[in-house]
This record gives structure tokens, sequence and C-alpha cells, in this order.
């Protein structure tokens, strides 16, 4: 797991959800924008106190989900 810069969980903070530091976005909120088919750009507009590096570490954030070898995902 890669050590994350922009990326919090504090349990007073959105029930403990992994949000961007200092804010109180989730990182889920912007990981569905994405799977929605949203650009980064309208997802920026949408949320100005983020940026590029924001959405970059929320992608490799779930990459490195999908890395661990213990997780059973059935065929």
């Amino acid at each position: 797991m890669r050590k994350m810069k922009h990326i919090a969980c504090d349990p007073k903070i959105m029930g403990g959800k992994p949000c961007f530091k200092g804010t109180r976005i989730p990182v889920c909120t912007v990981l569905n924008f994405l799977a929605a088919g949203d650009s980064a750009s309208s997802i920026l507009k949408e949320y100005p106190q983020l940026s590029l590096k924001h959405i970059k570490e929320a992608l490799s954030a779930a990459a490195d989900l999908f890395d661990y070898t213990g997780m059973d995902i059935p065929a």
C-alpha cells in the first residue's frame, strides 16, 4: 500500500470514511463520479478544493485494494 498524501481517515469526520485531507469529501464520491463516466475536469469544477493529484491518489488507492492477493473474487 502506498503512502497517502491527500487521503486520511478520521472517526470524527464523515464517520471515519476515507476523505481528502482538509475536506469532508469522501474518496468514494470521486470514484463513483469517475465510474459513472464523469471526467476529472468536471469533478474538479464541482469540487474546486480538489486537484488532479487528489483524483490520481483516489485511483491509486482503489488500485491498491485490488492488488491485495488475499481478496477472494469469484470467477
